[in-house]
């Protein structure tokens, strides 16, 4: 280790950085291990000191290592301004390979459930439970059908963006007319367009801390540097973003205001009007998630989409996965018309062709007759499974949860400190699969329950595996 390849027109520094980079991506170097010291590099690599303190330097300002004194220099532990090297592209991304890197953690949890045990609990799965989808029964189609329906334009389907429109309205009574309405495979590919087209590596974002962006691939691969704001009882917290956007050069704020992944909270309408205008004075979009839009528990008008408090500043993310099924892929980008024509040619470019079969499907299942009052039967049960967990958790004085106020997500937070390695186990020995919030955050000390996958046959279960994991936690817990 720390053997130096010198090669022919690479400035030293730059191999250094390759090589450091090399050691941190193949595990060799661990998330908080520390680095030996500069003299001591410059000695290894038989290199002037200051060649070694401006590799670390440009590392440092990547977020891959960090200084922290009387320590020394130390492998980052979280993701936190994270960015790939400075001449990123896309050979770098597959040798990177974002995509692939699993955590133990997910690799457990996913042979569990693939394993189909008796014993095994799935609350970790991001999706409704099947027998909560609602059914929707549709006339006969022949392939002329969908071969006469082909003929869409590149924002998408027609019908099903003017079927969009009209829940907007009906919903949240403001304007998203059908040509400001870009069809997507699903949200997360909306996401991920945005990245491509509107900004460039090297980029920062805030996003809630925690939140379901952390856990996601793309944006490392992007090398994009993502930042977390805390949140409070009423959502993100300003004066922090605002710090944020001006230590990091912010280019996008991105929230999930409206029960958010993965702590259910929702932002507050005060809130919301501060965000907006915090954002407006500073120049910046907003990317808003709102793919639990359909089912909330309060009135509507308590929630309104950032997109109606400032149509022009805010991309708004819709989806039908969350309601009709992760197999729908149907999701909407809402944004400028000049942003979502620049959006669809890219796509066009990138040859990421948009099937015709779900938007017609989905498009049908809006239009039925039933729909509305089939939306409002599966919210009402989610919210009763809600309810149900809820009072499981906080019967459990070690555990501390909000009440969502709609979506399927319930955070509990341990109230004893920061969760350890082998008390995470505890749960998988169990049987009870939950998301760990370090999935979500650099924190350790909370877990997300996907509610809606506790049915009244199952809650006694929930209940008992829960106690018995708190008990097992509880009695091996330091200072308890």
């Amino acid at each position: 280790m720390w053997t130096l390849k010198k090669e022919k027109n690479v400035p030293i520094y730059v191999s250094i950085i390759d090589l450091i980079l090399s050691y941190i991506k193949n595990g060799d170097l661990l998330p908080g291990e520390r680095l030996p010291s500069e003299r001591k590099l410059a000695d290894l690599f038989k290199v002037n000191r200051s060649t070694v303190v401006h590799a670390l330097d440009e590392l440092v300002a990547l977020g891959w290592i960090i200084r922290k004194q009387g320590s020394g220099t130390i492998v980052n532990e979280g993701k936190w301004g994270i960015t790939t090297a400075p001449r990123t592209n896309w050979r770098n991304y597959l040798e990177q390979n974002a995509f692939a890197k699993v955590d133990p953690f997910v690799e457990q949890i996913e042979e569990l459930i693939r394993s189909s045990k008796e014993n095994i609990l799935d609350l970790y799965t991001g999706e409704l439970p099947l027998d909560l989808i609602p059914s929707f029964a549709f006339p006969p189609l022949t392939w002329k059908h969908f071969l006469e329906e082909e003929q869409q334009d590149d924002l998408g389907y027609l019908p099903l963006r003017t079927s969009l429109s009209r829940e907007m309205e009906k919903e949240y009574r403001f304007s998203l007319p059908a040509e400001s309405i870009l069809i997507t495979s699903g949200a997360q590919q909306a996401l991920f367009l945005i990245l491509q087209v509107l900004l460039s590596p090297g980029d920062s974002v805030a996003i809630e801390d925690p939140s379901f962006f952390y856990a996601l691939p793309i944006f490392q691969a992007a090398g994009i540097r993502l930042y977390g704001v805390k949140m409070n009882q009423e959502g993100i917290c300003l004066d922090e973003l605002e710090r944020a956007i001006r230590q990091h050069r912010i280019k996008m704020v991105m929230v999930n205001p409206s029960f958010q992944n993965p702590t259910g909270k929702t932002m507050s309408m005060k809130r919301r009007e501060g965000l907006v205008k915090l954002c407006q004075e500073y120049q910046i979009p907003i990317l808003e998630d709102d793919v639990f839009a359909k089912l909330n528990f309060i009135p509507s008008e308590e929630i309104p989409p950032l997109k109606k408090l400032d149509p022009e500043n805010v991309l708004y993310i819709g989806s039908l996965s969350k309601i009709l099924g992760s197999t729908t892929k149907i999701g909407w980008l809402s944004a400028p018309a000049s942003v979502n024509q620049q959006i669809a040619e890219a796509r066009k470019m990138m040859d990421f062709s948009l099937s015709i079969f779900p938007q017609v499907l989905a498009n049908l299942a809006l239009t039925d007759e039933d729909y509305t009052k089939k939306i409002a039967t599966l919210t009402h049960e989610v919210e009763a499974r809600c309810q149900a967990v809820y009072d499981v958790v906080t019967q459990l004085s070690d555990w501390e949860a909000e009440k969502p106020k709609g979506g399927y997500y319930l955070w509990a937070k341990w109230q004893h400190g920061e969760l350890r390695q082998k008390d995470w186990a505890i749960f998988l020995q169990e049987g009870l699969l939950i998301a760990p919030s370090f999935f979500y955050s650099e924190k350790r000390d909370s877990i997300r329950i996907n509610f809606s996958r506790v049915s009244q046959q199952n809650v006694i279960e929930f209940q008992e595996k829960l106690a018995r994991i708190t008990e097992k936690i509880r009695l091996d817990f330091p200072r308890l």
